[in-house]
C-alpha cells in the first residue's frame, strides 16, 4: 500500500472514530475551529440587534425580576424549607432555571443541526462530531453570563455565597456529557424523522414540571420521587442549589456515578451519530 493511500485510510479511521475517549479528543484535536465555530454562532443570534450581546446579560436578569415578582408577590410561593424572604426562593427557582436553560437550549435545537449547518454536511472532510459541541459551548456561554446574574444577585441579598459554590462548574460537567449524548443522537434521528423538530421541545417541556426546580426533589412524594431521579438534570439542580446556597458539596460516590452514566451516554450518543452520517449528505 502507497503512503498516501496509508494516510488516507488511518484518516478516514480517525475522523469517524467512535472510542470511549473519541468524546473529548475529536472536540480536542480540532479546539480552534470548535471555538471559532462557537463564536460565530453566539455573534449570529445577536447580529441586528440595538444591544448585541449584552442581551445574555440582560434576558436573565429580566426573567429573574419577574420571577421574583410573580412567585412571591402573586402566587405568595414559599420554598418550604429554611427559606425566608421573597428573594431566597427566587434564587432557588433561578438557579434551577439555569441549568434547564442549558439543557433545553441544546436538546431543542439538535434535531435540526445537521439541516442547520447544511454546507458543511456536503462537505466530505468536515468534522460533523464536532457540530454538537459547538452548540454545547453555545449553551454554556449562555449559562455562564446567567450564573454571574445568580451570584450578584446572591451577594446583594444575602451578603456573602459560602465557599462550596466554587464546585459548580464541576457539578455541570455530568450535565454536558448527558447533552452531548442526546445532542449526537437527535443530530442523526433528525436527519431522517423530521417530525423530532416538533416532539423534542414538548418533552422538553415536561422535563421542566418533572425536574425539582419549583419545588425541592424531598418535596416529591417518596414513591414518585425514584422517576424524577431518573432524569438527568435533577441531580445537578439539587446539586447545584446545595453548593450554592446551604454549603453542601456532593458525595463523590454520587458524582462518579453521574459521570460515568454521562460519559456511557455520550459515547452511545457518538457511536450512533458515526455509523449513521454516511447518509446525511443524501437527505439535507
Amino acid at each position: 500500500m502507497t503512503a498516501p493511500a496509508r494516510t488516507a485510510g488511518v484518516a478516514r479511521r480517525h475522523r469517524y472514530a467512535a472510542t470511549p475517549l473519541s468524546v473529548f479528543e475529536t472536540a480536542w484535536r480540532r479546539r480552534g475551529l470548535v471555538f471559532e465555530l462557537a463564536r460565530r454562532d453566539v455573534a449570529s443570534r445577536y447580529r441586528g440587534s440595538f444591544l448585541g450581546v449584552l442581551w445574555a446579560l440582560l434576558s436573565p436578569f429580566l426573567t429573574l425580576a419577574v420571577f421574583t415578582f410573580v412567585f412571591t408577590t402573586i402566587f405568595e410561593s414559599r420554598w418550604g424549607v429554611a427559606v425566608g424572604s421573597r428573594w431566597d426562593f427566587a434564587l432557588l427557582l433561578f438557579a434551577g432555571l439555569i441549568v434547564f436553560w442549558f439543557f433545553a437550549d441544546c436538546v431543542n435545537r439538535a434535531p435540526g443541526l445537521m439541516f442547520e449547518n447544511a454546507s458543511y454536511v456536503k462537505r466530505v472532510v468536515f468534522p460533523l462530531e464536532i457540530l454538537p459541541w459547538v452548540a454545547v459551548l453555545n449553551g454554556l456561554f449562555h449559562a455562564a453570563l446567567s450564573a454571574i446574574v445568580l451570584g450578584v444577585a446572591s451577594v446583594v441579598a444575602k451578603g456573602a455565597l459560602p465557599w462550596t459554590a466554587v464546585a459548580t462548574p464541576l457539578l455541570f460537567l455530568p450535565l454536558v456529557l448527558w447533552v452531548l449524548g442526546l445532542s449526537w443522537l437527535l443530530a442523526s434521528m433528525g436527519v431522517f424523522l423530521r417530525d423530532l423538530k416538533q416532539i423534542v421541545p414538548v418533552v422538553v417541556t415536561l422535563l421542566l414540571f418533572l425536574s425539582p426546580i419549583f419545588y425541592p426533589l424531598s418535596a416529591v412524594p417518596d414513591w414518585f420521587r425514584a422517576y424524577i431521579e431518573l432524569n438527568p438534570m435533577a441531580w445537578v439542580i439539587e446539586q447545584v442549589r446545595g453548593g450554592l446556597f446551604f454549603g453542601r458539596l456532593p458525595s463523590w460516590q454520587s458524582f462518579a456515578i453521574a459521570m460515568v452514566s454521562g460519559w456511557l451516554v455520550a459515547w452511545l450518543g457518538l457511536v450512533w451519530f458515526q455509523k449513521t452520517r454516511k447518509g446525511f449528505a443524501d437527505v439535507v
